[in-house]
């Protein structure tokens, strides 16, 4: 497992640029952490690599937000609201392990079923006010 000390927003937004030259279609990116440990810094960075326009935001309460890039789409989840496995399924979400495109999952530890097969998960840890441990693995099958 890698691991990247990331000492301010800035820095998050940075790595999340940085692998938008790393993934490609049928990626799925799924973030772990507190809240405010920089999950969604590190989209916006991913989507400013991918050169998507449109102001990338949380989408806690609309579940899924997609944005269309040249080359790929990118499709944001928040599994905030959602508390159990079923629930999950109900809003048929399915689909995204499978992308035709990207799919990055805040708060995929609550589908613990869920089974892409290109996958990058990645453990925010809060140091402090401003310094995360940000540690990812790949794993493709």
């Amino acid at each position: 497992m890698a691991t990247f000390i990331s000492k301010s927003p800035e820095e998050t937004y940075q790595l999340g640029k940085r692998w938008a030259s790393e993934l490609s279609e049928g990626w799925v990116v799924g973030l772990e952490g507190d809240l405010g440990s920089g999950k969604t810094q590190l989209v916006k960075g991913l989507a400013d690599g991918l050169a998507i326009e449109e102001r990338v935001t949380s989408p806690t309460f609309t579940i899924v937000n997609e944005y269309q890039c040249e080359t790929t789409m990118l499709f944001h989840l928040d599994l905030y609201r959602l508390e159990t496995s079923t629930e999950i399924q109900s809003a048929g979400l399915e689909p995204y392990l499978d992308p035709d495109g990207i799919s990055v999952i805040e708060w995929i530890d609550r589908w613990p079923d869920a089974t892409p097969t290109k996958y990058r998960k990645v453990q925010f840890r809060s140091l402090d006010e401003t310094t995360r441990e940000i540690s990812y693995e790949d794993s493709v099958s």
